[in-house]
């Protein structure tokens, strides 16, 4: 009997030890967000008075990480693994009980729908971290966040049914009409709307909402493009000294850096807030790159005067245009100028307000859209039709109303199908209207023309022989019909290859129309 009490304890212990290393076995997922959190001083102003970070290393890399103060005496850090193993952290603070907190953790595989972090790919072009080609369709929901929940929860299943994979929003409120009835529920410091702040005490609920948010955008596979500071506040966020917005930086890129679908956007329309000055942004950008570990996509956008997007912090264009997206021929400029990913964030709003930056109709999105495409940039959308019930959904979210959406979804569908590295114009100099990869896949868009017939001739630089199939697409009525018959490239004559049997497609007349020419052998 002895003998078996003592062989029950032995059981006992192991499955109580096995117990305990299971619930201290802690994994997450490569690009996933692993969190410590500590407790800490809550006296004096912590937000202020404490430093803190950690050092996380797997043997072979390390990276360290600033935490943040999340309110009631809890310290956070956040990490975001970039590979698979064993990782440990130690921690590193100006007080005792926060310092030299260390633990481990395992990093998996990522999940299915997991890539990473979207960075740039071939110079002009977008990818995530494993490779998977990322291309940018892009959405304008500047204060959803600030909205009441009922509309915040209709934003994220419109956005869920949508086409656009980024959007772009406000960080601190826009004063608009539609505040009178529904103020913001939240505000990002500790005091009384609408001036009476503490500039030196962040409000957690405020930035824990937020985050909530990016979460969800994150598992809708959407980028959160944050825009840091903006001209329309009156509220004194964006009147801060130097000091202040360092503090102001630090601590949004301590709290959202770690997730994987963040980008950085230091301003809306940065020449509209005149409390601001070239040099200030420069150095807020280079802040921004300084204190995230991640290296999460940076720009800035403008409204009259465009940035100087050469800077090596800025890794990708951001731009206001009313006018470039009309043709690939224009909007390809930006491209040559700056040399990095070009995204047009605002090429005026599809609506029917008395502004003239929102007053396209469904087939001046849809074009606009089309034609920056095909140069090889990227494009954002907006909806700006005013509603008795709610603001428009580029300032609050809810519904979309405009009728281009369904196209840019058929859009996307045919650049997804494209190839891989992204689209490039093939004979800039003579046809900005035809894209792809020379040799291989070629779109020719006609935009507003209304041919009848197209002669079939591609650019120089094709072997004799190679055979090509053509399909034609309607970009507004989305059909996509396939030519019959195969179409074989002759030996060069002048700049072109032309049809062996020089044969040519027949078109209906149309505006909108686009051609897809697709390798076959």
């Amino acid at each position: 009997m002895k003998q078996m009490n003592v062989f029950l304890r032995a059981c006992l212990l192991a499955l109580s030890l096995s117990s305990s290393a299971a619930l201290l076995a802690e994994t997450v997922e490569k690009w996933g967000l692993y969190e410590i959190e500590l407790d800490g001083p809550s006296d004096g102003n912590p937000f202020l008075d404490v430093e803190l970070e950690a050092t996380f290393t797997n043997g072979y890399t390390s990276k360290t990480v600033s935490g943040f103060y999340d309110g009631e005496g809890i310290y956070r850090i956040r990490f975001m693994p970039e590979a698979v193993g064993e990782w440990r952290y130690t921690t590193q603070s100006n007080d005792w009980s926060l310092t030299k907190q260390s633990g481990t953790f395992t990093v998996t595989e990522p999940s299915e729908d997991n890539h990473g972090p979207v960075g740039v790919y071939e110079t002009y072009h977008f990818a995530y971290a494993d490779g998977t080609p990322y291309k940018q369709f892009g959405t304008t929901i500047y204060n959803w966040i600030d909205a009441p929940e009922s509309l915040q929860e209709e934003t994220l299943r419109t956005l869920a049914e949508s086409p656009f994979n980024k959007a772009r929003m406000l960080l601190t409120q826009q004063p608009t009409p539609y505040r009178n009835e529904y103020a913001p529920p939240r505000w990002p410091y500790v005091g009384t709307p609408p001036h009476d702040w503490d500039f030196t005490r962040f409000n957690p609920e405020f930035f824990r909402h937020y985050e909530k948010r990016i979460e969800q955008l994150r598992d809708l596979g959407i980028e959160a493009d944050i825009i840091l500071f903006n001209p329309y506040g009156k509220f004194g966020f964006e009147s801060l000294d130097a000091e202040g917005d360092e503090r102001f930086v630090r601590y949004v890129v301590a709290r959202f850096g770690a997730y994987r679908n963040v980008w950085w956007s230091l301003a809306n329309e940065y020449d509209f807030l005149k409390t601001k000055t070239e040099a200030d942004w420069e150095r807020i950008g280079r802040l921004v790159m300084q204190c995230d570990p991640f290296n999460h996509l940076r720009s800035i956008h403008n409204g009259h005067l465009l940035f100087d997007h050469r800077q090596d912090w800025v890794t990708h264009v951001s731009v206001q245009d009313g006018h470039a997206c009309e043709s690939p021929a224009s909007a390809k400029i930006y491209r040559d100028a700056f040399r990095k990913p070009v995204v047009f964030d605002e090429i005026k709003y599809e609506g029917d307000a008395k502004f003239r930056w929102a007053d396209l109709d469904g087939k001046g999105m849809t074009h606009r859209f089309w034609a920056a495409m095909m140069a090889g940039t990227y494009v954002g959308h907006g909806d700006y039709f005013n509603t008795l019930d709610e603001d428009t959904w580029t300032s609050f979210g809810g519904k979309i109303l405009g009728d281009s959406v369904p196209r840019i979804a058929f859009l996307r569908e045919i650049v997804e199908d494209g190839p891989k590295a992204g689209l490039n114009l093939i004979d800039s100099w003579m046809n900005p209207g035809m894209t792809g990869v020379a040799g291989e896949y070629y779109l020719q868009y006609f935009g507003r023309e209304t041919p009848v017939e197209w002669e079939f001739k591609l650019y120089k630089g094709i072997e004799a022989g190679t055979r090509f199939k053509v399909e034609i697409i309607d970009a507004w009525n989305m059909s996509i019909t396939p030519v019959k018959g195969i179409f074989e490239i002759g030996e060069k004559d002048g700049y072109y290859h032309y049809d062996t049997k020089g044969r040519k497609i027949t078109l209906s007349g149309k505006p909108y129309q686009a051609l897809r020419i697709t390798r076959v052998d």
